[in-house]
């Protein structure tokens, strides 16, 4: 006998082992045409897979939060059987699913463009209207690698005899089709929607090695309906009319080039934007009790091995050496490293000069510029670059202020980020990963230690396993933007591992030393990145006090020149980030382009305005104007203008 209990509480009992489709069909016949796979005991497991012991069981269906990955996966599948058939001797790898979609790696001599898509698209339709049975398999390791290099999928048979001996090989088999996978997966390719689409073909290495061949990768999105397929489509056309690399070129916010390859180039205007940001960010540390410090750019490696940074993240240092004839021999050898990461800098701050308790917590905040490597392929504008500033502190504080430096810190991020425009915002708690430094014995109080601080800052968190700094478990804050995508930006992290590798002490109330607490934070995160998400955020029309040019002073006859000189005198004395346009062009012309730069404000002034000091304030986005005299302008676009909190 065997005991089901399902979600709602209740038991079934069968008389011997059984299958998830005889669960879900002994359930109810309109929840067998809609299940798709099932859980069992909280695993994600096929619908066919045997039952033989009393267990917890519940059937996924369309509607289940798990169906979306099961849904990209053998859609991943589908794409590679539909482009085998129609390629014959292209190889497949990998293809698995992705967040908003998947995508398949194939080796093929000639090259995938967009223009095949609709052709696989279509096959794969066809895949799906076959409804092929999918079912898996288990092989042993010497079958499956003589299999794969018999029907010369190279890739595949390499990355077969690289699984220990005696390990079993789970296949899946689609139809005639079949491919090396762990699962699970949907019972038939019919239980496919036909929601998805082909969008992107790009470069990839094998096994993700740039000294390995090069390979073809096809995105593709897929969702459980085509409404929801529709959805996310449209999602991404508002997102390519929001991309930040075509509205800074719009804005005239900055540049990239070859020969600084992801470094950026502030223009004037963009410059203006990231310090009215730094500002900002800067008047909230100053207002709750940070000291800001600044620390070398360059670093012997002697510190980053003794942090531990150089084993873990040396491969990614940008490294330094003295050029100059004979200044080599007199630094004694030494290879420096440009530094991609704050947090030894902050420690040796802390190491300067004999510390108590009663200097704890002591917040040292640093605006850090930080060089890093990130492969070519990997950098995208301003989001992901080379070289970028953080918006770091570490707190150094005891055990017990652990909870109460948390929730200070929640507080000030909460609301910096509701003055930014971000007020959907999710953490998740990110645990011990499998390579990190300290002691299992470390990790259970660092991770008992942030968990009861979420708590008691009143934060809700999904477990991120694994994916905690090297030295120490963090919380990682998503924002949510205007058109529902997720960026993770700030970072909570309680380290007790580098205060120890470093040595950092402090005199406690007994006049014995102590090792100090260190809580790494950031708000932003890196600049440049929140700066591309800011602007992608508000599709470029920026809020008054952030916009780098607040307003345009526009001329409509060059009769009005010397008022609009003197308007324009008056409110940059007052504190706006005001421009002059006395170009000889018709108005429509100068607010279309001022438009186009997403300037927030233009003041158009004519013959009539110059001879009542008055101006007509146009909004952007609005065809309404508004006339006032320009002491009432100033004082109206001062008070909208004022950055948040600054009076409080």
């Amino acid at each position: 006998m065997v005991a089901i209990r399902l979600p709602d509480g209740s038991t079934k009992n069968f008389p011997g082992a059984v299958t998830g489709a005889e669960v879900a069909a002994a359930i109810g016949p309109g929840l067998a045409r809609a299940a798709l796979a099932m859980k069992i005991d909280g695993a994600l497991a096929d619908l066919k897979t045997v039952i033989a012991r009393d267990a917890a069981v519940e059937i996924v269906t369309a509607k289940s939060p798990e169906a979306l990955g099961l849904i990209r996966h053998d859609a991943a599948h589908v794409l590679a059987q539909a482009v085998q058939e129609l390629y014959p001797g292209t190889q497949i790898t990998f293809g698995p699913a992705i967040e908003d979609g998947f995508y398949y790696d194939f080796a093929r001599n000639d090259t995938f463009t967009p223009e095949d898509f609709p052709k696989i698209e279509a096959r794969m339709r066809e895949i799906v209207d076959r409804n092929l049975d999918i079912a898996r398999e288990v092989w042993s390791r010497d079958d499956a690698a003589r299999h794969f290099a018999q029907i010369g999928e190279k890739y595949k048979a390499e990355w077969v005899r690289e699984i220990p001996d005696g390990e079993d090989i789970s296949i899946y088999r689609q139809g005639d089709w079949l491919d090396l996978c762990t699962g699970p997966h949907l019972p038939s390719t019919g239980k496919l929607p036909k929601a998805f689409k082909l969008t992107k073909v790009s470069g990839a290495y094998w096994r993700g090695d740039a000294r390995n061949a090069q390979l073809q990768r096809i995105y593709g999105t897929a969702w459980a309906s085509e409404e929801q397929l529709k959805a996310y489509l449209t999602r991404l056309e508002e997102a390519e009319r929001r991309d930040h690399r075509r509205l800074g070129r719009e804005m005239n916010l900055f540049h990239l080039q070859e020969e600084a390859a992801g470094a950026v180039f502030w223009h004037p205007k963009g410059w203006t934007l990231f310090r009215t940001l730094e500002s900002y960010v800067r008047m909230r540390l100053d207002r709750d009790g940070y000291a800001e410090v600044k620390t070398p750019q360059i670093v012997d490696r002697k510190l980053w091995e003794a942090s531990g940074h150089w084993d873990k993240f040396k491969d990614a240092m940008f490294l330094a050496t003295p050029r100059a004839e004979g200044a080599a021999a007199e630094d004694g050898g030494r290879v420096y490293a440009i530094k991609p990461m704050n947090c030894p800098g902050a420690v040796q701050i802390f190491k300067q000069g004999l510390k108590s308790y009663r200097d704890l917590p002591l917040r040292l905040a640093e605006f850090g510029a930080c060089h890093r490597y990130e492969p070519s392929g990997a950098l995208h504008g301003i989001m992901r670059v080379r070289a970028f500033t953080q918006d770091d502190a570490h707190i150094f504080c005891t055990e017990d202020q652990i909870t109460a430096e948390s929730i200070r810190f929640c507080d000030l991020l909460r609301s910096v980020y509701a003055d930014l425009g971000f007020t959907d915002v999710h953490v998740k708690f990110s645990d011990r990963p499998p390579v990190r430094a300290g002691t299992d014995a470390i990790w259970d109080k660092a991770e008992r230690a942030l968990e009861e601080a979420s708590k008691a800052a009143g934060l809700e968190t999904t477990r991120n396993p694994g994916e905690g700094a090297f030295y120490g478990p963090k919380l990682e804050f998503v924002l949510r933007d205007a058109i529902g995508r997720d960026w993770q930006c700030g970072t909570l992290q309680v380290d007790f591992v580098l205060p120890e590798r470093l040595d950092a002490t402090y005199i406690g109330e007994d006049g014995q030393k102590h090792r100090p607490v260190m809580l790494h934070r950031a708000m932003l995160g890196s600049f440049e990145r929140f700066m591309g998400v800011l602007i992608e955020h508000f599709a470029g029309r920026l809020p008054l006090w952030l916009a780098p040019v607040q307003a345009v002073a526009a001329t409509i006859v060059s009769d009005a020149d010397a008022y609009a000189r003197e308007a324009v005198a008056q409110m940059q004395a007052n504190g706006l980030r005001v421009e002059l346009d006395l170009r000889n062009e018709k108005i429509g012309y100068k607010v279309r382009e001022h438009t186009l730069a997403k300037v927030p404000l233009l003041f158009a002034i004519g013959r009539r305005e110059a001879e009542k000091r008055t101006v007509a304030l146009r909004r952007l986005g609005s065809e309404a104007q508004e006339t006032l005299a320009l002491d009432e302008a100033i004082a109206k676009v001062r008070n909208e203008a004022q950055v948040p909190r600054a009076a409080r």
